[in-house]
This record gives structure tokens, C-alpha cells and sequence, in this order.
């Protein structure tokens, strides 16, 4: 059996996310199909497309340790999307349906910050730096998306769904 160091748990973490980006790259088009927010919409549809990029960084960082791109199951992305169904369905035509799909997609997106912040320590802390490079790339995108999520619902979605 292999070591069980940080290289291993790095590598490990690299295909939970590559698994849960996958997943996200699936379900984002039918969060942006339900939203009622033209705003909201085209944020999803510039997610989706960011989305893409994310999971060919993540194949780059794969290359990068000479392994193939293969995601692991994600309980906790599945979890999190299905929640997002939940919402879709239960609140379909009602007026809290967009604060309910910015809430279900920061979700997402504070577990995609997560493992990319931890995904880049690591690799910093294995002198991986083009993989730390690659990896602060998406993380910046993720947390601009998220801001983008709440000035959406404070500027208007949160207001239509009191």
C-alpha cells in the first residue's frame, strides 16, 4: 500500500474536485434555464463557461503529476446539487426561486473555495508551482463568482422574493 502523505491527499482532493466540477458543469445550465433573473441567467451561463476552463486546468494539473484526469465520487458536491434540485422543483414560478438558486449556487461555490484554497497550499507546501498557479486561477474565479452571486441577490433577487 502506498504512503498516506500529502502528496497522496493532494492527489485525492485533485479528483474530488475534478468529479465535482464535472458535476457542476452538468447542472449549471439547468439552474440557468429555471432562473427568472435575466442577471442571474447570464451569470450561470458565464459560470458554465468558466466551468469548462476549470476542468481543463484541472487536466493540465493531472499532466502535471503525470496521472490521468479521473474524477473520485463526491458525496458532498452531489449533496449540494441535489439541494439545488430540491429548490428548483419546490419553488418553481414562485417569487423566492432566484434566492433559492443564489443560495444553492453559493453553496457551491464555498465548497469549490475550499478545496481549491486547500488544493493550493498543498501544492505551494510540495513545490508544485505551476500547479499552485493553475490552481489560485480558479480560485480567483470561483470567489469573483460568488461575489457576483451576492451582489446579484442584494441588489435585486433578494428584494422580488420578500
Amino acid at each position: 500500500m502506498s504512503e498516506k502523505d500529502l502528496s497522496a491527499l493532494f492527489l485525492d482532493t485533485l479528483k474530488d474536485i475534478y468529479y465535482a466540477e464535472k458535476q457542476i458543469y452538468k447542472a449549471l445550465p439547468k439552474m440557468a434555464k429555471a432562473a427568472s433573473s435575466d442577471q442571474l441567467r447570464n451569470a450561470f451561463e458565464k459560470h458554465h463557461d468558466e466551468t469548462e476552463e476549470h476542468i481543463e486546468r484541472l487536466e493540465k494539473v493531472f499532466d502535471l503529476l503525470g496521472k490521468p484526469a479521473r474524477g473520485k465520487k463526491c458525496e458532498a458536491i452531489e449533496g449540494i446539487i441535489d439541494e439545488g434540485k430540491e429548490i428548483m422543483d419546490e419553488y418553481q414560478d414562485a417569487p423566492a426561486l432566484d434566492a433559492g438558486l443564489i443560495a444553492a449556487a453559493q453553496a457551491v461555490e464555498h465548497y469549490e473555495i475550499s478545496r481549491y484554497g486547500t488544493l493550493k497550499s498543498w501544492a505551494e507546501k510540495l513545490s508544485m508551482n505551476e500547479a499552485m498557479k493553475l490552481l489560485d486561477q480558479t480560485l480567483a474565479e470561483e470567489k469573483k463568482t460568488d461575489d457576483t452571486l451576492s451582489k446579484i441577490a442584494v441588489s435585486a433577487v433578494n428584494a422580488e422574493a420578500a
